[in-house]
């Protein structure tokens, strides 16, 4: 019988190695058994050693010299990007004009009839009463002043989008070329993008239009990529048999095949821009988000929710409008004269405001929510914040989370030696990727330590773990839910849709209402965040399991929960890691931007350097983030098609 067992364990052996994620294992432990000595030998062991870290914030601070000193003299600050800053003000300022001279009920008419036009007469009235809503929150002109600026940074961003889009969806060079640098630029937050148009354009709204170009653009190159690269080769060929030039294929068959993609990539442009653009007020974008950003600032919830508000009723609107055009597509097409109604229609309500000195919204018809909200949170400080019997207090409860989850994290990883961490994060990335993968995110987490932030953004990282693990057992147990029971996905979908139309700045107005300041608050705004996009992933994942797996499985006798642990969730196993992707993606996001609102770390970095000039200390802190975002994403991004081939 020894023997038996004995033989049993040698035949088993060699299978065992023969695993994929058993030889990378082994080939990590040689790597670390003959670097870590090598390390811990010359620079000992614990945080970042100083010998390995740059001082990249002198010449930071000489170029920010340079090009603050340069900006008024230099020609390429006069003749290209002078210009490009003058274009920018003239064009924003021009729409902004063009809104007042309408006057308010002129727009409200002219949205609605939009509205009415895409997608039918409910929407159209939603779409009304959400702009005076607008007005009768006393914020019609911050809306407009927004609204601006998003027609302008929507419209570069689709030109440029599109044009991407279209250079990569007919070159396979370009689209090699292309996909790293838009895959790395959609994972970076949005606070990546401030500094460098700010260290350029100055603070202001030029500044504010770019980064938000930057920002909302590579969704729209990437639809447009997908729907030329997918569109039917059969209607192709065809075309092409009748003798069609490439520029006439290209016009009459690729790009109206892709017209759902381009639809799409547009709904997913303007809510970027939209979040982009009210993050934006950081760095002089002015409108809603300046409202909000002053309101945080001076922890005044009231102002903020009722700047917050419009911004949640421009963004749902935006998104309904839109996605109900893409919806719309391959339906029998409405009269061109309806669009001879709408335009008719707002010019007689824009000119009969006009006439009746009516192009302002009226004073009277303001209803303030400030001093009710504030009343509100006063009560909530008094009452909920502690001394709660049993349950405890919000504050408390924040106060709890930060010693007893977000500091050992903290203090855990800055514990761990240098070395110890580069290695983790080559495992996780390899394990889950390529060599390829894992190199990529080794050297990003390294470039922080040699840019002299490696606790901070142990820090920041610290905040992210703790909301993706948060985010991932709601957002796990809410999809899971939702994809047994078809009453509770419907009772979710409308929750879901609003949470996925905010703006990330929103969320930060109730969580300092409940929590004040601190850690813990943006940790919370980090998970509400992002929780809407873990539990549709997981849900449609779940949904989509080959539904032979299960009727095998019920045949057999397996309950539910068999069913589900070893049929449904090993089966969607790449939609779950899809699902933790986009979850910390989102959470760093947001985790970032609650450095306004006391988080701390790598966030409250970059909110100094804008704040008080020093772009060094932000643009150092924003590189960071961005070695930060990449690691993330490339240790939690599935990537079996390229595992296949390389590893």
């Amino acid at each position: 019988m020894a023997a038996i067992t004995a033989t049993a364990r040698k035949a088993s052996a060699p299978g065992v190695l023969t695993r994929p994620a058993v030889r990378k294992l082994l080939a990590l432990a040689l790597v670390a058994a003959v670097l870590v000595p090598l390390a811990t030998a010359r620079w000992a062991s614990g945080s970042w050693p100083e010998a390995l870290t740059v001082d990249a914030s002198g010449p930071l601070a000489g170029a920010s010299d340079w090009i603050i000193d340069n900006r008024d003299s230099h020609p390429l600050f006069l003749y290209f990007f002078g210009h490009v800053s003058n274009v920018v003000v003239v064009t924003v300022r021009a729409v902004y004009l063009a809104l007042l001279a309408v006057g308010w009920a002129g727009v409200t008419a002219l949205a609605g009839l939009v509205a009415w036009r895409v997608a039918g007469i409910r929407l159209a009235l939603g779409t009304a009463v959400a702009f005076l809503a607008c007005g009768l929150l006393g914020m019609w002109v911050p809306t407009m002043q927004t609204l601006a600026l998003m027609v302008v940074a929507v419209t570069a961003s689709v030109v440029v989008g599109a044009l991407l889009g279209l250079a990569a969806g007919l070159s396979d060079r370009m689209d090699r070329v292309l996909r790293p640098v838009l895959d790395t630029m959609q994972v970076l937050p949005a606070f990546a993008y401030l500094l460098p148009v700010v260290l350029i354009f100055g603070i202001g709204v030029p500044a504010a239009v770019l980064a938000t170009v930057v920002y909302a653009a590579p969704p729209m190159a990437r639809l447009t990529a997908l729907g030329l690269r997918g569109a039917d080769k059969e209607v192709l060929e065809a075309v092409e048999s009748l003798g069609t030039t490439a520029r006439q294929r290209l016009l009459t068959a690729r790009i109206p095949l892709a017209r759902r993609e381009l639809l799409l990539g547009l709904n997913q442009t303007i809510m970027m821009a939209l979040s982009m653009a009210v993050i934006a007020s950081v760095i002089g974008a002015g409108g809603l988000g300046d409202r909000v950003y002053q309101a945080l600032a001076s922890v005044d919830v009231g102002a903020a929710l009722a700047a917050g508000i419009p911004i949640v009723l421009l963004a749902v609107v935006l998104d309904r409008v839109t996605g109900a055009a893409g919806a719309n597509l391959g339906q029998a097409p409405r009269p061109r004269t309806h669009w001879l109604y709408v335009v008719a229609g707002a010019a007689v309500v824009a000119v009969a405001g006009r006439l009746t000195a009516r192009l302002e919204w009226p004073d009277g018809w303001v209803v303030s929510l400030v001093e009710p909200v504030n009343r509100a949170v006063g009560w909530m400080t008094d009452h909920l914040y502690s001394g709660v019997p049993v349950i405890g207090g919000t504050a408390d409860w924040a106060a709890r989370f930060t010693t007893w989850v977000l500091d050992p994290i903290r203090d855990g990883l800055q514990w761990l030696p240098w070395w110890s961490v580069l290695l983790l994060v080559a495992t996780l990335a390899w394990l889950i990727g390529t060599w390829r993968t894992a190199l990529t995110a080794v050297l990003a987490m390294a470039a922080i330590g040699v840019l002299g932030v490696w606790n901070p953004s142990l820090d920041t990282l610290s905040q992210v773990l703790a909301a993706v693990a948060v985010t991932l057992v709601i957002g796990f147990a809410t999809g899971i839910a939702a994809a047994r029971s078809d009453r509770v996905d419907r009772l979710l979908r409308p929750v879901l849709d609003v949470f996925q139309t905010m703006p990330q700045f929103v969320y930060l107005i109730p969580v300092v209402a409940l929590f004040g300041v601190g850690r813990a608050p943006a940790v919370a705004a980090a998970v509400v965040y992002a929780l809407p996009a873990v539990v549709r992933i997981t849900a449609q994942g779940l949904r989509q399991v080959d539904p032979a797996a299960l009727e095998s499985a019920r045949s057999l006798g397996a309950t539910g929960a068999q069913q589900l642990r070893q049929v449904q969730l090993p089966l969607a196993r790449p939609a779950l890691l899809l699902a933790v992707n986009q979850g910390v993606v989102l959470v760093l996001a947001v985790v970032i931007i609650g450095g306004m609102v006391g988080g701390g770390a790598l966030g409250y970095d970059v909110v100094f350097g804008l704040a008080q000039g020093d772009l060094a200390t932000g643009l150092v802190a924003g590189a960071a983030i961005v070695c930060l975002g990449l690691m993330l994403d490339r240790v939690t991004q599935p990537t079996e098609r390229r595992a296949k081939k390389g590893a």
